[in-house]
């Protein structure tokens, strides 16, 4: 089992009167097959967390563990764009992150692909699919690995609202087929009550001000009355905090 520990965890950018704190003595943890949003303003930390936790930046302060069964656990992440190599095709997109460049590897890529409803567009190139195509690509790229945790970041920002709300519906799946521990960083409540299975509140910050847990049966649809009334509760939590510009 997946488990993340993090503990006081903190981050600044620059120094004296420049210093900016991006993350303040955060802690929490998450184990299991869980999903769990990341919500709050611009400017919260949100990213910043993902990219500390993932090794892509240092904290100042704090620890961050995360381990499978009690050994190093694998990661993947999905960022905000695909950020696929224009010069490859989707397969060698998959199989350029593979450990390993065998058969196996390749029949694995497949597997994903085919789950993202691509599995006919291994030949093509990035530049000849659509933005949400892409992006389906990069979110099979990350499962293909087998990561024991998975990091997201924002992977649905760029896309309009029917891509973004079909590819919610495909990343749901694959999370339930896979039993992976998911980090989803989004600004949008809906698109977190609507995944999720624990919502975390940053402030301005970067300080970890709420937790919730979200105890509706999947799938989830936004015109769902206790869908909506959870997001309600949750924008209501923002304005209490007083996270909502005006």
């Amino acid at each position: 089992m997946a488990e993340i520990s993090i503990r006081k965890l903190s981050k600044d950018f620059g120094v004296g009167e420049d210093k900016v704190t991006a993350l303040q003595e955060v802690s929490f943890d998450v184990s299991g097959h869980v999903f769990t949003s990341i919500v709050g303003p611009s400017g919260c930390g949100k990213s910043t967390l993902l990219n500390i936790l993932s090794g892509i930046e240092t904290p100042t302060s704090g620890s961050v563990n995360i381990t499978q069964d009690g050994g190093q656990a694998t990661v993947g992440y999905v960022f905000q764009s695909a950020r696929l190599l224009p010069w490859r095709t989707v397969i060698d997109n998959l199989m350029f992150v593979q450990p390993e460049q065998d058969d196996a590897a390749r029949e694995r890529c497949m597997r994903f692909l085919d789950m993202v409803h691509l599995g006919s567009k291994g030949d093509k190139y990035p530049g000849e699919l659509s933005g949400g195509m892409q992006q389906r690509v990069g979110i099979a790229r990350a499962f293909s690995i087998e990561p024991d945790v998975l990091f997201m970041d924002e992977p649905f920002s760029h896309l309009d609202a029917i891509t973004a709300r079909s590819l919610r519906l495909e990343l749901h799946e694959l999370w339930k087929a896979t039993g992976k521990t998911v980090l989803f960083v989004t600004h949008d409540v809906g698109e977190a009550v609507e995944l999720s299975n624990r919502i975390l509140v940053f402030a301005a910050g970067g300080k970890l001000e709420d937790d919730m847990n979200v105890e509706l049966p999947f799938p989830r649809d936004a015109a769902d009355e206790q869908v909506a009334l959870t997001k309600a509760g949750v924008l209501r939590k923002f304005e209490e905090l007083n996270l909502i510009a005006t």
